[in-house]
This record gives C-alpha cells, structure tokens and sequence, in this order.
C-alpha cells in the first residue's frame, strides 16, 4: 500500500474513491459524524467540500491506495487562531474493511503524527467513540486520554454514545516558535 499527502487537485481527483471508503466506515458502524445509511452522493459532496480547506492550508489529508484504490485515510485540521498554531485536531482516520488488520491504521496515524511534528506542531488531539476499536490504536500509540463525554454523538446507527478525548505531546517549544506546514 502506497500513502500519500494530497492536495486539493488530488483531493478532487480521489473524492470518488474516498466517497466509497467514507460509506464503508459508516456502514461498518464507525462514528465518524455520520448516519446509516449514508448516501454515496452525500459522502462525495463532503469529500469535495474538504478540498478547499486543503487548499487554504487548514487541512492536510493523507490517503492509502492499494492498486490505485484509496483503502484509507486521515487528515491533520490546523486552527486559524494565532494562540493555537501549534496543535493541530486529527480526524478522519478511516481504513477499508476489506484491508482492516493489516497494520494500515497505525501507519496512517504514524503518518499524521510525523508529519505533524515535522511541521512544528507539538500538540495534537482528538475525539473517538468510547470503547470503539480506535481507542485501542490511540493508546497504544502512546496517546493519553482525558475522560469522556456522555451522549456526545450519535453512532450511525443514531444511538447517543459516549466520546474519549485524547491527546498527545509531540516536541515542546514556546508559542512565539510559529509552526511551519
């Protein structure tokens, strides 16, 4: 599997592809800020509604293909606040059930992660599903978690779940060492 930053032009270029990885995630239960059964034409509106966001810099989105099929993704959104320009939120961590097992999640997340310090962020942190398969990749990244929020999100299924904050360290420096993406 091949893993590669795209940007907005190739976001447009797979937003069918990531539309199809996008249905799957939901349809495969995961909480992900949709509900089941989500529409193909919906889910690649979203896709396409991210590209300008990339373009902007305020997302970075990652994405793995197996034989030039996107099987997964994850993205890095950057805050636009000057107090904050040294986090950055991860989202969208996404991999096929086809390809599930396989180490992907975790390379995708290293990928985020490295990326990320590379590019002077220090602090990065994000929200899961409570006691969803994700927590157990995010722990053992070496990811902290904060508590839990009841009720905070409805899983595809529209059922109210609980979600886990997490966080995690990535180099220290003082704010005025403005981060570079």
């Amino acid at each position: 599997m091949i893993v590669e930053r795209v940007d907005h032009a190739g976001l447009l270029a797979c937003a069918a592809g990531l539309a199809d990885l996008l249905v799957d995630t939901v349809e495969g239960g995961a909480s992900i800020g949709f509900l089941a059964p989500l529409d193909r034409a919906e889910a690649l509106a979203w896709w396409r509604e991210r590209a300008a966001a990339t373009a902007a810099g305020r997302l970075a989105v990652w994405v793995a293909y197996d034989g030039g099929r996107p099987v997964g993704t994850v993205s890095l959104a950057f805050p636009d606040k000057p107090n904050s320009r040294h986090r950055a939120e991860l989202v969208k961590l996404m991999v096929h059930r086809d390809v599930r097992g396989r180490g992907l999640g975790r390379l995708l997340l290293t990928t985020a992660e490295e990326a990320a310090a590379a590019a002077g962020i220090t602090l990065l942190h994000l929200d899961t599903e409570t006691d969803s398969p994700a927590e157990r990749l995010y722990r053992a990244a070496g990811w902290s978690r904060i508590g839990a929020i009841p009720d905070y999100a409805a899983a595809p299924d529209g059922v109210l779940r609980p979600t886990s904050i997490y966080y995690k360290p990535l180099r220290r420096e003082t704010c005025a060492e403005a981060p570079t993406r």
